[in-house]
C-alpha cells in the first residue's frame, strides 16, 4: 500500500528555505547543494518541531529501522555534521541546530511555514521585507570571549563618559551658556541621563563579566531605553568642540550613534541561542 502524497510545504528559516516536496534547500533564492537523505530527514523533523527537543531515539526510529545493522552514533553524527555544513552552522555557537548532549537536538531559530497553494515556485519571491536591524542568522559566529571583551569595553567607555561629564559640570555649563535659555534644560538632561546610565552600565558590565544567563534577552528589553539614551550621549563630543574641532567632534558623534546597534549585534553573535532566565 502506497503512502498518500505529502502536501508540499516550504519551511523558511533565516536566509534559507526548504521545499519538502523536492527536498531542495535554497539560500536567498539560490539552490544549494542537495543534502543527503538522512540529513534532509533530520532537518525536516527539526523544522516540524521548532524549539522542541527531538531525541536521539526518535531520530533512530524514523531513520534507522530496527533490522538495519549500522553504527547509529556514527551515522547520526555524520548526518548532523553534513546538515550543519550545509547551513553554515557550528556546534559551538549554533544558530540553527542546538545539541543537547546525550539527549538529542533542537532547532532554535524562528521557523515560518508556507504550505500548499500559498507556496511559490521561486522561494525568494515570497520573502517578506527585510528588517533594517540585523538578526542572529545574518551575523557571523564569534567566540563568546571576544564578544564579552568588546561588550565590556563599550560599557566602560560609557561609564567614563558619564563620570568625566559629571566631574566637569562647570566647564559643560560654560560651553552650554551659548545656548541661552535652553542651557539649563540641556544641563539637567545631561545630569539625569548620566544618573540613569551609570547603574544600567554597571548592571550590563556585571552581567557580561559573570556570564548571566539570558543576557541577550535582557538587553533586548533594555534596548528601547538605551537607544535614545545612547543617541543623546552621542552628541557629547560637541561639548568639547572648541578643544577637538568640529570635524573630529562630528566623526566621534557618528561613531557613537552606531554604538547601541553594535552592542545589540555583538550579543546576537554569541548569545542568541541562550534561553532567557525567568
Amino acid at each position: 500500500m502506497t503512502e498518500p502524497k505529502r502536501e508540499r510545504q516550504i519551511f523558511r528559516f533565516g536566509v534559507f528555505e526548504l521545499d519538502t516536496e523536492s527536498g531542495e534547500l535554497f539560500r536567498e533564492g539560490t539552490a544549494q547543494p542537495r543534502l543527503r537523505d538522512q540529513a534532509l530527514q533530520i532537518l525536516m523533523m527539526l523544522l516540524e518541531r521548532p524549539r522542541e527537543l527531538v531525541t536521539r531515539e526518535q531520530l533512530r526510529e524514523r531513520l534507522w529501522s530496527s533490522d538495519t545493522f549500522v553504527d547509529f552514533d556514527h551515522g547520526l553524527n555524520s548526518a548532523i555534521n553534513q546538515l550543519r555544513g550545509g547551513l553554515g552552522d557550528a556546534a559551538a555557537n549554533p544558530r540553527f541546530i542546538q545539541t543537547l548532549p546525550r539527549r538529542g537536538y533542537r532547532f532554535i531559530a524562528p521557523v515560518e511555514l508556507v504550505a500548499g497553494q500559498s507556496a511559490t515556485t521561486g522561494p525568494a519571491s515570497s520573502r517578506q521585507g527585510v528588517s533594517l536591524l540585523s538578526e542572529a542568522h545574518e551575523l557571523p559566529s564569534v567566540p563568546k570571549t571576544t564578544v564579552r571583551i568588546l561588550f565590556s569595553l563599550i560599557q566602560l567607555m560609557y561609564l567614563i563618559f558619564y563620570t568625566i561629564s559629571l566631574t566637569r559640570l562647570p566647564q559643560a555649563e560654560a560651553v552650554l551658556a551659548s545656548a541661552g535659555k535652553s542651557s539649563l534644560m540641556i544641563l539637567v538632561a545631561l545630569i539625569a541621563t548620566a544618573a540613569i546610565g551609570i547603574p544600567i552600565r554597571l548592571y550590563l558590565l556585571t552581567a557580561v563579566a559573570f556570564n548571566y544567563r539570558g543576557l541577550n534577552a535582557k538587553f533586548k528589553k533594555l534596548f528601547p531605553l538605551l537607544l535614545p539614551l545612547d543617541e543623546l550621549w552621542a552628541l557629547v563630543p560637541f561639548l568639547i568642540v572648541h578643544q577637538i574641532g568640529f570635524g573630529l567632534a562630528l566623526a566621534a558623534t557618528a561613531g557613537l550613534l552606531f554604538m547601541p546597534f553594535s552592542q545589540r549585534s555583538l550579543l546576537l553573535m554569541a548569545f542568541s541561542a541562550e534561553p532567557a532566565s525567568t
